[in-house]
């Protein structure tokens, strides 16, 4: 069951609303990726993580939404039976506190039919009730039953060791260390989890007009022309006051992270809306946290020809703020412009992966001191003794100097723009000065 050539086996949580499915996904993980919230339905998309299992094992875990009866107008129910498509192992989760109900039934009966093996965990086992009437879940006929507290951590070592037994966990040679990852990041409504599933080439994230319905963020690896990426769909970010509920709150601040721990952001505008502050404001976001920035403009062929002279009016703010980053007009809904965005990934990404040799930074910045002096202060003008480069990813550069120089310095500004000229680097990609004195 762990897949073709040992490949890291995948084990769904499914369940009813509420029950501690995203804690148990939390837990597991052993970090907070999974909203939750005492309040059904918070979990929608999809979530994944690798979690740890045995001493080098590991799966490939997803979170769900709660399977749902009667009307299912997002499309849950539907991202919950994609998950199960994907999996080895189902981990069906239920309250152990309530006890057997009849929504924990409904939902066996319709995930049973699918013949993937799975496991009853009966959540809440810290609770008198849970301890003293858990055995009733044995009427469902699934072998094995385990009581476990996911806020507690309590049982998750059987827990680990009835997966292992289920399915195979092949130990990890290979790790997602070097795999570009993608986040795709924009307001509310801008069309990211479009974009997504049209790269994707199907229905990975639920697409909805409703603003903020992603909350979750939602890995997806895939493969173009052999390079493999990690593609990641975040909740809208919006401005805190304007934030509809806690969860809403708790989705802005997983989005911000999620830039935090990409290699490059997709930041998705709405070409009838122009660039506007909310934009602007994910832009800084990325860039102070020194991320590469590819700009996709959506929605390109709805607007007419005075429309795309409004927007490029207020393209100008963004392209100062990211220094003329890259850019792609395309529409999620008609493909347009979509097959452009991955030559224009490894554009930004070469340039945000730029390494250069000791000797090589030298003489770059000899240049740039010997077509602009640096400023005197106090009649005493500012010297570069040795320069090197200290990383990539963004590009960063050490000097060594008589004195420092202020963050806001003009001829700060200048030595940055002169390495984006003479190395050619798309813009969209911060370059770091780290000016110390000797």
């Amino acid at each position: 069951m762990s897949g073709p050539g040992g490949q890291t086996p995948t084990v769904a949580i499914v369940g009813r609303p509420n029950v501690g499915k995203s804690t148990l996904f939390n837990r597991l993980l052993g970090e907070r990726k999974s909203i939750v919230y005492q309040e059904p339905g918070v979990t929608r998309d999809r979530v994944t993580g690798l979690a740890p299992i045995g001493d080098e094992g590991q799966i490939n875990l997803i979170d769900t939404g709660g399977l749902v009866p009667g009307d299912d107008v997002l499309g849950l129910n539907q991202q919950v039976f994609f998950a199960i498509e994907e999996s080895d192992l189902l981990l069906l989760v239920v309250d152990g506190k309530e006890g057997l109900v009849g929504a924990d039934e409904t939902v066996w009966e319709r995930i049973r039919a699918l013949g993937k093996p799975t496991i009853l965990v009966v959540n809440k086992g810290d609770t008198r009730s849970a301890t003293e009437g858990w055995q009733e879940f044995y009427s469902l006929g699934i072998d094995p039953v385990l009581l476990v507290s996911a806020e507690h951590g309590r049982g998750l070592d059987a827990l680990c060791e009835a997966i292992a037994a289920k399915v195979p966990v092949p130990v990890q040679s290979e790790t997602e260390e070097g795999v570009p990852r993608l986040a795709i990041v924009g307001r509310p409504n801008v069309g990211k989890s479009s974009i997504l599933n049209r790269l994707v080439g199907e229905s990975r994230a639920i697409v909805s007009p409703i603003p903020g319905t992603t909350r979750d963020p939602t890995d997806t690896r895939l493969e173009v022309e052999g390079k493999p990426y990690v593609l990641v769909d975040t909740a809208g970010i919006r401005r805190r006051s304007k934030t509809s509920g806690e969860p809403e709150e708790l989705a802005v601040m997983m989005a911000r992270r999620q830039i935090e721990g990409a290699d490059l952001a997709l930041l998705v505008v709405d070409a009838a809306d122009g660039v506007t502050t909310g934009d602007l404001s994910i832009a800084g976001a990325a860039w102070e946290l020194g991320k590469g920035t590819l700009v996709l403009v959506n929605k390109w062929d709805l607007l007419d020809e005075a429309a795309h002279e409004a927007f490029e009016t207020s393209w100008d703010r963004l392209d100062q703020l990211l220094a003329s980053p890259v850019r792609v007009n395309v529409s999620a809904l008609s493909g347009r412009g979509i097959e452009k965005i991955f030559a224009a990934v490894e554009r930004v990404l070469a340039g945000f992966e730029c390494r250069l040799d000791t000797s090589a930074v030298n003489k770059l910045f000899e240049k740039a001191i010997q077509r602009h002096n640096p400023p005197a202060d106090k009649g005493k003008a500012w010297k570069l003794y040795y320069a090197t480069q200290v990383s990539s990813r963004p590009p960063t550069f050490m000097l060594f100097a008589n004195k420092t120089m202020s963050r806001n310095s003009s001829y700060r500004r200048y030595l940055e723009n002169y390495l984006r000229r003479s190395l050619d680097l798309p813009g969209g990609i911060p370059t770091r000065l780290v000016i110390r004195k000797r």
